[in-house]
């Protein structure tokens, strides 16, 4: 439906007025459309229109010479004047969800494999030859740089927006550069293009992952796993197989989530030059997949090695760099996040709140993130005034970023507010919600 004709959201003050919320609960619709008319500027004649009355009845009705009782008028009020059901003593009504919360894991159609993707979409065996040709007089450690900051790039725009507008440009430059390892090239280039392919895997693994397509984020993290091998970077390996460990715990499978990241920390312990900051960065994986089983012990043996590998970090620690994301207000966040899996959300809360104050504002979906979880640990306390305050301000990160993780744990927070919808910040929660996201918002898609 176009904007203009979407209803007009009530405002989610007039939502919560007590006086309002009496004239809904007693059904007295003069007193109701006189509020609707004076607090939110829909006029006898808008209301008619959009209750399917005549304004005449409207008139009436306002004059107190007619009462509505049909529940059909009542439910075309309700749908009319975005009036939640419940204020009215009915059923929840279709609008009152956002469509963004109304679905689950989604996977995209079965696809090609990668490498047939490739030779189908590559153009013809001349103009590979020129390709190739050109790439080899041109290829340098400055071309390998270039290469190294254009995923750091595609990193930062992935943080702000979300990865699937940039899948086609990573999986483009994928495939270009695995074409390039078809060359003969000398081991400092060849190891250097392997890397980047390796990385440019893992990214459009992640996308895939972000967006909860499972089956082709696994296909892409294989693939990164078998490059990064060609060169035993083993390091890198353990990276990917923390990745889909993390994936383990979003598919509800702890157990596979723990053998991958156990795999992950065996890879690291066996490379040279493993620093502190990797080995922490695994033990706090290693914290969420025994959270995601419940078991307390160990996700709080992990937490206490992740800071203990973290204390050790020296500057100038050669980090790999898809490791440096990992600082100190990530470790204290997802610290408070593997509590919170416990259900121990006294002690996550804290964590979280300090991190989320000096998270980047550029990083749009882990705000998003971290606050949701924030407002679920603040909602298991009872805290019903802050988490409905905090669940609003992840609103606004939540819309600017494609990111069906985010919404996923916006649902997790909406379905958790079920017993308190009725209360007035629950109310102005959802109003603010449907204002941001509307059923047809396309930001936080189906």
């Amino acid at each position: 439906m176009p904007d203009a004709e979407r209803p007009q959201e009530l405002p989610a003050r007039l939502l919560t007025d007590p006086e309002m919320l009496h004239a809904c609960r007693v059904r007295d619709f003069a007193r109701v459309f006189r509020l609707v008319k004076t607090r939110a500027g829909i006029y006898p004649s808008m209301i008619a229109r959009r209750c399917e009355l005549t304004p005449s009845r409207v008139g009436e009705v306002i004059a107190g010479r007619r009462q509505l009782l049909h529940m059909d008028v009542i439910e075309r009020i309700s749908d009319g004047l975005r009036i939640p059901g419940h204020m009215l003593g009915l059923a929840r009504r279709p609008w009152e969800t956002p469509q963004a919360l109304v679905v689950t894991e989604r996977e995209a159609p079965q696809v090609a494999k990668p490498e047939e993707q490739a030779s189908a979409s590559l153009p013809g065996p001349d103009v590979d030859s020129i390709l190739a040709m050109a790439s080899r007089t041109s290829l340098s450690a400055a071309t390998l740089e270039a290469y190294r900051s254009s995923i750091e790039d595609y990193w930062r725009r992935d943080d702000q927006h979300g990865g699937e507008a940039l899948r086609p440009a990573i999986v483009g430059q994928l495939r270009h550069v695995v074409g390039l390892l078809k060359e003969s090239r000398p081991p400092s280039i060849q190891n250097g293009l392997y890397g980047i392919a390796a990385e440019l895997a893992r990214l459009t693994g992640w996308t895939y992952f972000d967006a909860r397509q499972y089956n082709q984020a696994r296909a892409y993290f294989t693939e990164a796993l078998q490059l990064a091998k060609e060169i035993d970077d083993r390091q890198f390996m353990a990276n990917v197989l923390a990745c889909m460990s993390l994936q383990g715990t979003y598919q509800d499978k702890p157990a596979d989530s723990v053998a991958l990241v156990t795999a992950a920390q065996d890879q690291a312990r066996s490379a040279l030059g493993t620093t502190p900051r990797v080995m922490s960065m695994l033990s706090m994986r290693e914290a969420f997949a025994h959270a995601t089983l419940g078991s307390q012990t160990s996700t709080h043996a992990a937490i206490t090695e992740a800071h203990r590998q973290f204390e050790q970090i020296q500057p100038g620690d050669p980090d790999p760099s898809w490791v440096t994301y990992f600082d100190e207000p990530k470790l204290i966040v997802d610290t408070g996040i593997a509590h919170g899996q416990l259900g121990e959300a006294a002690t996550a809360e804290p964590l979280i709140a300090d991190a989320l104050r000096r998270e980047s504002s550029t990083n749009q979906r882990g705000r998003a993130f971290h606050a949701f979880w924030l407002a679920r640990t603040q909602l298991d306390q009872g805290k019903l005034d802050q988490a409905c305050h905090t669940a609003t301000q992840a609103l606004e990160p939540a819309s600017a970023v494609a990111s069906e993780r985010v919404s996923g744990h916006l649902r997790e927070f909406y379905d958790q507010l079920a017993p308190y919808r009725q209360e007035p910040v629950a109310l102005a929660f959802e109003a603010r919600l449907r204002e941001i996201l509307p059923p047809v918002s396309g930001t936080l898609r189906p």
